[in-house]
């Protein structure tokens, strides 16, 4: 078949689809402009007709890469677009993915998975022989789509102006993403039949049941196949579990991203004559899929989706609610052929409380193969890369301390020899340094296979136990596995992989799984863990995280392990894959430390200690210490103000003043707020409280004002001086006495007093130079509050009226006169003090 340009412009495809009537105007936009977005809804054709449509173009002459975010979504719109056809993939429609690779030189549009389009474009900048890359299915936000399109547009600045960059999505903000991209923007509206809403709520049952019923009622009310929505493979198993008996035309299709190509083909085709299919699914079937016969949409409203803490380095898996672009989605595939149904498992009002759109992964994600591809990029300023959304600065350097205690940057965030052995294996960054710092050729072997078995949640088999996953794997004569153990030992050898997988799938000689846990740990110390209590499963990992086996898990007798995986929710964590670990490395190779801790007596004195030794998080044994004394209790007594914090001190009280004063001065004094933070203090506190506790040491010594003063000395003279000036410890009434201003007061600074005291004033209190009105609470003769105010000038025209009525009827020795503005203030009460002499 002749593939230039001149044979794509007769091409015409058979069946026609929405997206045929926007193509004109995308071959229009990219006739001028080398950036474009396209937005069309589920099932538009955008995926499959864009790229073809692309190749008559004047500017076509390399290979179109289209860039798919999940393995099965590449795969089948390879498959779809060389049908189209009438060839097979590997044609002029190629297929690029970690386990499936079928390109040819005849090959014209490449369908590629991120990932391995940012290992091409790190390894290639100028993507030779590349005319376009279209982002396809943009809104699902993905680390490695926002790192590919960040790294093609510096390309195309500074390298490459000819290559075109389009952006494609189902729901998109196209304004927003068109004006950061500076690009024009093609809205298709593609074709959609109403769809019938019905919410069903919400019971306690577990969501596979609910499911179940729902499919049950909407098999009995509705003809039809069905697509259901469920946050995971789990759920999916078991809800299918409970569909089993639910006819015999009926066909129960699971669909999730693990599932080999053959079921997952059998999901999205068509029902066979007289059956109907009821297709469960995780949130791939979104918009990456196109599922034949379907009119029935039943969506449970959740999404798995992953969650990064910086802290513990570790990344879980949690449930929660969908976006509502995912909700409206999932509902626009019951009306994609014609007029449909959507069940929905919540009540319309909670609709309300749905985010608008999911969080990009960037913000939210494991940072630690975006900061190792920015090394390798040799850019260390992630905000000079044009990111549509740029990773957290926070994020970024927590996954680049992460990365250097790995050894693969150094201390100028920089690759390090084994860094470029780490950043070429696709696999997370933890799981290439188990390969690298494998130390014979067998346990690299090894190591590569656990890399392969923890990144490929299913293969294997589904035992918790590491070795027995590797005993399945080598059972496993499937394709896909026979694929996979390929690439393992590409890895292990040390060769750049290839999806092809040219080494031996055979097994390794003198593989040893017993070394499972020890690898894992040296590739992640973080990742030991200590069993805590054998009856409920649960076990301390060195990285802070719990986590639990099933209690009936064999593994559940081992008190050492090494977690290759585990997902959820702190509380609830389960660890779904990890093989046994003995003591002897676990305390080899974990971070070992011992700490001295303090904690003062009933007495609010006496210090008890003790010295504890951790493996990370994993608390080993406790001793207890000598009471200190001299400068041992000293450095003791600041160590439990560092644990405990300021308010542990008596004179607190007087320090939450002071801050308060330093803070309501603010910029008008010249120091940094952080400074007077209770972080900021602790930081400092051996210079400030240190000199005051005096010998024997006591956190009792240190005086209210002596604290004050110590905490002022930190910082220049002038500050000092200011501080008295803009927010003074008094204020001077009209009577003449000097009136405590309360900081604390709930209203703000508050002065307190007795109306005769503040007669005269014309103007009312303030300080910070006027820009801070102080509270003025007035009192009876009983000295209880009869007024507050904040205007005392408006207050002495209005309100004060009706109260001197009521206080001369109740205090009538007293002086209330009509005009407090105009009358002379004092400290005595009563009238009789008020006679001259």
């Amino acid at each position: 078949m002749n593939v230039n340009s001149t044979h794509w412009r007769h091409v015409t495809l058979s069946t026609p689809l929405p997206i045929d009537d926007a193509l004109p105007a995308v071959r229009s936009a990219l006739a001028e402009a080398s950036r474009l977005v396209i937005a069309a809804p589920p099932g538009a054709g955008k995926t499959t007709r864009v790229p073809i449509d692309l190749l008559a173009a004047p500017w076509a002459d390399g290979r179109i890469l289209l860039l798919e975010p999940r393995r099965i979504a590449a795969r089948l719109a390879a498959e779809r677009m060389a049908a189209s056809l009438g060839e097979p993939v590997s044609g002029v429609i190629g297929l690029s993915t970690r386990i499936d690779r079928r390109v040819s030189d005849r090959t014209r549009i490449e369908v590629i998975t991120d990932g391995l389009f940012t290992r091409r474009i790190l390894a290639d900048p100028e993507l030779k022989g590349v005319c376009a890359v279209l982002f396809d299915e943009f809104h699902e936000r993905s680390i490695n789509i926002d790192l590919g399109l960040a790294l093609a547009r510096e390309a195309q600045g500074a390298l490459r102006d000819d290559l075109r960059l389009v952006v494609m999505s189902a729901t998109l903000d196209v304004a927003g993403v068109a004006a950061k991209l500076d690009a024009p923007a093609i809205e298709s509206e593609g074709r959609m039949f109403p769809v019938d809403t019905r919410y069903l709520g919400r019971t306690d049952a577990p969501i596979d049941a609910q499911i179940a019923d729902a499919v049950t009622r909407a098999l009995r009310e509705e003809s039809g196949s069905i697509l259901a929505f469920l946050p995971g493979r789990g759920e999916i198993e078991r809800a299918a579990a409970r569909l089993q008996a639910e006819g015999d035309d009926v066909d129960i299709a699971p669909l999730y991203g693990a599932l080999p190509p053959r079921a997952q083909d059998a999901a999205v085709a068509a029902p066979a004559p007289g059956r109907r299919k009821v297709v469960l699914a995780t949130d791939i079937a979104e918009s990456s899929l196109t599922i034949d016969g379907v009119r029935i949409v039943i969506d449970a409203g959740l999404a798995r989706t992953a969650r990064h803490d910086p802290g513990t380095g570790e990344t879980r898996l949690v449930t929660m609610r969908a976006s509502l672009a995912s909700v409206d989605q999932r509902r626009g595939r019951a009306g994609r052929t014609g007029p449909g149904v959507c069940y929905r498992l919540w009540r319309e009002p909670e609709t309300r409380g749905f985010a608008p759109a999911a969080t990009p992964e960037i913000l939210t994600g494991d940072l630690a193969g975006l900061a190792l591809a920015l090394a390798e990029w040799g850019e260390r300023d992630a905000t000079r890369l044009p990111f549509i959304d740029p990773p957290p600065p926070a994020r970024l350097a927590a996954a680049r301390e992460r990365l250097r205690q790995l050894g693969a940057l150094d201390a100028s965030d920089a690759l390090t020899p084994a860094g470029r052995e780490i950043a070429r294996l696709p696999v997370a960054p933890w799981l290439a340094a188990m390969i690298v710092r494998a130390g014979t050729v067998a346990d690299r072997a090894l190591a590569a296979r656990l890399a392969l078995l923890i990144g490929e949640p299913g293969l294997g088999g589904r035992s918790s136990d590491l070795r027995d996953r590797l005993a399945g794997l080598e059972r496993d004569r499937s394709p896909r596995a026979t694929t996979l153990k390929r690439q393992a030992a590409s890895w292990a050898g040390g060769a750049a992989p290839d999806a092809s997988g040219d080494a031996s799938s055979e097994t390794p000689s003198g593989l040893a799984p017993a070394n499972a846990g020890a690898l894992i740990a040296r590739g992640d110390p973080m990742r030991i863990a200590r069993r805590i209590d054998r009856a409920s499963g649960r076990y301390q990992l060195a990285s802070g995280r719990e986590a639990r086996l099933d209690p009936a898990d064999p593994l559940g007798t081992e008190e050492w392990l090494a977690v290759g995986d585990a997902t959820g929710a702190a509380a609830h964590a389960r660890i779904l894959a990890a093989a046994p670990l003995a003591e002897a490395d676990a305390l080899a190779i974990g971070p070992m430390e011992a700490s001295d801790r303090y904690e003062l007596g009933a007495d609010g004195v006496s210090l008890k200690g003790r010295r504890i030794e951790r493996l990370g998080a994993i608390r080993l044994a406790e001793t207890p210490l000598p009471r200190p004394r001299g400068e041992a209790a000293r450095a003791a007594l600041l160590a439990v103000v560092a644990d405990r914090g300021l308010d542990i001190l008596p004179s607190a009280p007087a320090i939450r003043m002071l801050q308060i004063r330093l803070a309501l001065a603010g910029d008008r004094l010249a120091l940094p707020q952080a400074a007077i933070t209770d972080a900021g203090l602790i930081d400092r506190r051996e210079i400030w409280l240190g000199p005051l506790l005096g010998d024997p040491p006591s956190l009792k010594a240190p005086t209210a004002s002596a604290v004050a003063a110590a905490i002022l000395a930190l910082f220049d003279w002038s500050v000092g001086l200011d501080l008295e000036r803009l927010a003074p410890t008094t204020f001077q009434l009209p009577s003449g006495r000097a009136a405590t201003i309360d900081y604390g007061a709930e209203g703000g600074p508050a002065i307190r007093g007795k109306p005769q005291e503040f007669y005269g004033l014309a103007r009312h209190p303030a300080i910070a130079d006027g820009a801070t009105p102080l509270v003025v609470v007035l009192v009876s003769p009983a000295d209880r509050p009869i007024a507050t105010t904040t205007d005392l000038p408006s207050f002495w025209t209005g309100a004060y009226a009706d109260m001197a009525k009521d206080m001369r009827a109740r205090y009538p020795k007293h002086d209330w006169p009509d005009d407090p503005a105009a009358a002379r203030a004092h400290a005595g009460l009563t009238k009789a003090r008020l006679r001259p002499t």
